[in-house]
């Protein structure tokens, strides 16, 4: 029996100390968070990607009563990404939450579905995403996507087994 011992490398940082072009797109994602939709939870999130082209989408939560049935903002800021310009690779992601009245003092990173999602266009453009996880005490910078799910679910699984 071997112990596998995984890291991952986090850069922790406070927000005036990302780059003009990662506070950026963290202001994005701050403002999206006054559009999501989220009576049930309270709990609003915002993300925004910049595109390699430069262009930034953005995009919010959106609740429904029938809980299963809402999206997080991180997978309806990519799905809009790759239906309006599904030949341009994602770059980066930034994401902020919002409860409380105020935004998180802590980072919060995606759920396990919306890694698993953001891996595909990482995985189909084979371009790093860079992630940015926005608190009011400390920001959170990974390479990219891989990082958030170590061992992830692709393609080359499901070609394993033909």
């Amino acid at each position: 029996m071997n112990t596998i011992h995984i890291d991952t490398a986090v850069l922790q940082c406070s927000y005036e100390e990302l780059s003009a072009t990662d506070k950026q797109l963290v202001d994005e994602a701050k403002l999206q968070v006054k559009k999501a939709y989220a009576p049930y939870s309270g709990f609003h999130v915002g993300a925004a990607i910049r595109l390699k082209n430069g262009l930034i989408v953005t995009g919010s939560n959106q609740e429904n009563a029938a809980y299963p049935s809402g999206l997080c903002a991180e997978r309806t800021t990519m799905f809009y990404a790759n239906a309006q310009y599904p030949e341009t690779p994602l770059t980066a992601i930034a994401i902020a939450a919002f409860s409380n009245g105020d935004f998180t003092e802590e980072p919060v990173s995606p759920c396990g579905a919306c890694r698993q999602a953001l891996l595909e266009p990482e995985i189909r453009f084979q371009t790093d995403i860079k992630v940015i996880l926005y608190g009011k005490n400390n920001c959170y910078i990974l390479p990219n996507i891989k990082s958030l799910l170590p061992f992830c679910f692709g393609k080359e699984n499901l070609e394993a087994n033909k």
